[in-house]
């Protein structure tokens, strides 16, 4: 196994720790983002019936073949092995079938809550800082895989959308959203204690003891060849 399989591997082994906070913590997407897939996608309720990818805390289950109008996935396929997953979801789709993913993550618009730059001096001290080449993104930065669905040569007609929005958090809200990340749920205790107690002493000393954060998706819409 590769080592980017093994540790995506043993990233996503920590889900099952935090998938009743998942359902919990993470953002509702945006309204947009779904007229738009169904747009794309040309569904009709009455004739197609839909395949989530890693629905909510769920697996993927083996389902029949060619039996969806679309497969889909929301912040869930980038734990799919690469070799497979275009493969899986085409043979899953009837004839015309669409293909659809998005990840949620965070980005950096001009004008964004400078918190996330300024917290990154505690990532340092307990040895989890940004990896070298990393940086803040600003929504329209973010890479679309539109290359990767053509390299398949399973799908055509690939289209994408982008969006972005804000939510606010307390501390303890945005410390829920935290502990659902892979990355912090693999932390040390000591590691959680100091980050998670620098987020709660910065935060009590903001008038209104929130963050601001960003959230950026791209929308990914393609036809089964």
């Amino acid at each position: 196994m590769p080592p980017e399989a093994s540790d995506r591997e043993l990233l996503r082994q920590t889900f099952n720790r935090a998938a009743a906070q998942y359902q919990e913590a993470r953002p509702e997407y945006l309204g947009e983002l779904y007229a738009a897939l169904i747009a794309l996608a040309g569904l009709r309720p009455e004739a197609d019936s839909l395949c989530e990818v890693g629905a909510g805390p769920g697996p993927w289950l083996p389902a029949s073949p060619e039996a969806f109008g679309l497969v889909f996935a929301a912040t869930a396929w980038h734990w799919i092995d690469p070799e497979i997953r275009y493969l899986k979801a085409r043979e899953l789709l009837k004839p015309g079938g669409h293909l659809a993913f998005w990840e949620a993550v965070h980005v950096f618009p001009d004008g964004g809550d400078p918190f996330f730059r300024e917290i990154q001096d505690v990532y340092d001290e307990i040895n989890e800082g940004m990896p070298p080449g990393s940086g803040f993104p600003r929504p329209d930065e973010l890479a679309d895989s539109t290359a990767e669905i053509e390299a398949s040569g399973l799908f055509t007609g690939v289209t994408v959308r982008r969006f972005d929005w804000e939510i606010r958090y307390t501390a303890e809200a945005y410390i829920r959203l935290l502990d659902t990340f892979s990355g912090h749920i693999a932390m040390a205790a000591w590691q959680r204690d100091r980050l998670y107690g620098e987020i709660r002493r910065r935060l009590a000393a903001r008038p209104d003891g929130q963050l601001r954060r960003h959230w950026g998706a791209i929308l990914h819409v393609a036809r089964k060849v």
